[in-house]
């Protein structure tokens, strides 16, 4: 009578033998011809597994992952990123030498036993019996092969790793009964090119091909003897037996597997001898894996395309789905990003700022009519050591970027002027632009409630400028007083609308505040957002969502669906043409002269928030635009005032003095050697002789807010000067040593802005 266990029933030792003893009584060939049901094994016993016969018949094997490399347009190799660094060869691409050493050590009789090795495991349950535990296992390589597919599927979730290796009588009934499918369907060669490709070898390397890389710096097919037996012996315990930290535990390990290989008559015993006498020489390549390894600073880019790839449901219905099939790998991501463009962007962005400087810069170009992101950069690398940041500058909050973004200063002045022209407003309309004012009240909203000023004043950068003054000049000076005017004359809702059709949102995706202050600039943009919407005046008033990634292939070869830009018409092409306009006019002789293109038309504006914390650039040819901002890149504002930057000193950074400079020197050079394109101009009215008009300053009540004063000295930046925006909702991290900062709160109670 068997000894059973305490409570009853057999133990999963005692279970296992009366499997094998009533199988070989029913005259059942276990090695994969046919098992008896559930009840003939005694198996259905509560606690122990499912009935065999409900096990499902089909295992379904998941795709190995592997790495995915993300390309540029010309498809140049950005980075390569994985969730298991593996590449997936065939077993003519393996070593002979690898695949007789993993069977010598694994399962020497292979190619010999069905799924099942009956003579192995009556020998391991006698030793097991005899030793009363599992002193010795009986899975054959086709198993093992069962198991780590069970593994693969469970992924990065420890509860379904832990369930997928443990050891109990059902998970090995269930391996053995997918292990006679795989091997009716696939044969001895599939299961060994596939268990050679699936299998850990330590060091983050799964699969032969990444091992051989990782430790000897060579494909697999190029294995010797010593080294493929080194890394069959580490199948078994890559830890234990790793050989970069521990070379006498790796070498007796090896010399285990090359005695097994010269017992089984794969190699000589002289061949094992001379391979055993030779030293392990590791030529080890460290694993590159993420954004981190990526080429010409596209670090932040390539981490944006990743944030596209789990956000976007042309990849998957939910979040889950898609970061398993991103985490699963083997795509081949060819993106929009310009080798040239990204190249001119770090050159300048070099030649203007340093690394450790106390603020940073960030500058994004897209292609106008298409969407297409050609190059994104920024001072503090992407990393985690001191000066660099995982923050990407150039985004919103939602895809990595700062909590808020940076207030944008004058540089939202456009909008207003388009949404005016669009209303009916002449280009010509007068203002009396007076030098400060308290802001117009009430001013009518979206809804039914107007705004109401509570005392908040607003005043030009130098008191030279007063009006009255028509749009052209008023947009080359960046007069504060006339845009607040203008937009009090038409509302708020004309300016919130044409800036969400424009793809205008706060970096924090909170909605557009409806308040006349937005008119200088007072919420935090990204330079994306920014660059994208100045590209829908060069596109003649069509806006075109931005778009990274051009086209997807699957580990097959594959094409995968893929985002398209999205274009509309949402300004007429008069409106946009009128616009570019006023804009040449900024950087022909306004305050962003500094950053003029001389052998092209360009167009931009200038923008600098209070106490100088943020300072933008953005502008456009008729085939490019982009957007520069300069500016504190954490939790600490810092105000440009008598700062070095880039090794220059400034007393005061303006819009055009630093920013314009990066701009003007990173789209020259992305355009260098390509279409020379021009605007399609209109005539404007010029302002009316101040002489004759009022030009008096306003009278000073309630609360007053005061920008800083400009300077017009060259270098400093441009005529006028510039600054105003709030003084809040810098960034959050990208600070020195990488460190991440809490948010930052916005204070709606700080309004202004100029250029």
């Amino acid at each position: 009578m068997p000894k059973k266990r305490s409570g009853g029933g057999l133990t999963g030792t005692q279970q296992a033998a009366k499997f094998l003893g009533v199988s070989a009584l029913a005259g059942v060939v276990l090695a994969g011809i046919a098992i008896p049901g559930a009840g003939v094994l005694g198996l259905a016993a509560k606690g122990t597994v499912d009935g065999f016969d409900e096990i499902p018949a089909n295992m379904k094997t998941p795709p190995l992952s592997q790495r995915t490399n993300i390309l540029d347009a010309e498809g140049g190799l950005i980075a390569t990123v994985y969730s298991r660094d593996r590449k997936v060869v065939p077993l003519t691409a393996i070593s002979p030498y690898m695949q007789k050493a993993i069977v010598a050590i694994e399962d020497s009789r292979f190619f010999e036993h069905g799924a099942i090795d009956v003579k192995g495991i009556l020998r391991a349950v006698n030793r097991n019996a005899q030793e009363g535990g599992a002193a010795q296992g009986a899975s054959t390589l086709t198993q093992q092969y069962v198991k780590n597919v069970f593994v693969e599927e469970a992924g990065d979730d420890p509860t379904k790793v832990a369930e997928a290796q443990q050891k109990s009588l059902g998970r090995k009934v269930r391996e053995l009964k997918y292990a006679i499918q795989v091997e009716e369907e696939l044969g001895k060669k599939k299961i060994l090119e596939n268990y050679l490709n699936i299998t850990f070898f330590g060091q983050q390397a799964y699969g032969i091909e990444s091992a051989s890389q990782r430790y000897f710096s060579k494909p697999a097919r190029d294995l010797t003897l010593a080294e493929s037996a080194l890394l069959a012996g580490l199948v078994q315990s890559p830890s234990r037996y790793d050989p970069v930290n521990d070379t006498e535990e790796a070498t007796k390990r090896r010399n285990t597997v090359l005695q097994r290989m010269a017992e089984v008559k794969d190699i000589s015993q002289a061949e094992a001898d001379a391979a055993k006498a030779t030293p392990i020489k590791l030529k080890v390549t460290k694993p590159k894996n993420g954004c981190i390894t990526a080429v010409s600073g596209a670090g932040f880019f390539c981490d944006y395309v990743r944030a596209v790839f789990l956000s976007n449901p042309v990849f998957g219905k939910t979040r889950e789905e898609r970061a398993k099939v991103w985490n699963r790998g083997g795509l081949t991501v060819r993106t929009t990003l310009d080798p040239q463009s990204q190249e001119s962007v770090n050159a300048s962005i070099k030649d203007h700022v340093n690394q450790d400087d106390k603020v940073a810069t960030a500058v994004t170009l897209v292609q106008p009519g298409t969407g297409r992101i050609l190059a994104m950069g920024q001072s503090k690398p992407y990393g985690f050591g001191t000066n660099e940041t995982q923050i990407n500058f150039s985004v919103d909050k939602r895809m990595g970027g700062s909590s808020f973004g940076f207030p944008t200063g004058s540089t939202f002045k456009p909008f207003v002027a388009a949404a005016a022209i669009e209303q009916g407003v002449s280009p010509g309309k007068v203002y009396a632009s007076p030098h400060d004012m308290p802001y117009p009240s009430p001013v009518q909203s979206c809804s039914d409630t107007p705004w109401i000023n509570t005392g908040d004043q607003v005043e030009n950068e130098s008191e030279s400028e007063v009006g009255p003054y028509a749009l052209r000049e008023a947009m080359a000076k960046s007069v504060n007083t006339y845009f607040v005017e203008m937009i009090s004359d038409i509302g708020l809702c004309p300016v919130t609308t044409m800036a969400k059709k424009l793809g205008v949102i706060p970096a924090n995706g909170e909605k557009l505040k409806e308040v006349p202050s937005i008119a200088l600039g007072t919420e935090g943009m990204s330079p994306l957002t920014m660059a994208n919407a100045y590209a829908t005046f060069a596109n003649r008033g069509t806006y075109c969502t931005p778009v990274a990634i051009e086209s997807i292939t699957d580990p097959h070869g594959k094409a995968i669906a893929v985002p398209k830009s999205r274009c509309d018409r949402v300004m007429s092409e008069k409106t946009a043409d009128t616009i570019n306009t006023l804009l040449r006019g900024v950087v022909d002789s306004g305050t962003g002269a500094q950053a003029g293109l001389s052998d092209r038309d360009s167009a931009g504006k200038t923008g600098t928030t209070d106490s100088r914390y943020n300072a933008w650039f953005v502008g456009y040819t008729p085939n490019m635009a982009g957007a520069t901002w300069v500016g504190s890149g954490g939790a600490k504002q810092i105000s440009m005032e008598n700062i070095y930057i880039g090794g220059q000193y400034y007393e005061k950074v303006y819009g055009g003095g630093v920013p314009g400079p990066i701009w003007r020197d990173a789209v020259s050079g992305a355009l260098a050697g390509r279409e020379v394109m021009q605007f399609v101009t209109v005539p404007l009215p010029e302002s009316p002789d101040p002489a004759g008009g009022s030009k008096g300053k306003g009278k000073n009540k309630g609360k007053k807010h005061k920008p800083g004063r400009g300077d017009d000295k060259p270098g400093r930046g441009g005529t006028g000067g510039d600054t105003g925006g709030t003084d809040s909702g810098g960034a959050d991290g990208g600070g020195d040593g990488g460190i991440t900062f809490p948010d930052l709160p916005t204070d709606p109670g700080l309004i202004g802005g100029t250029p």
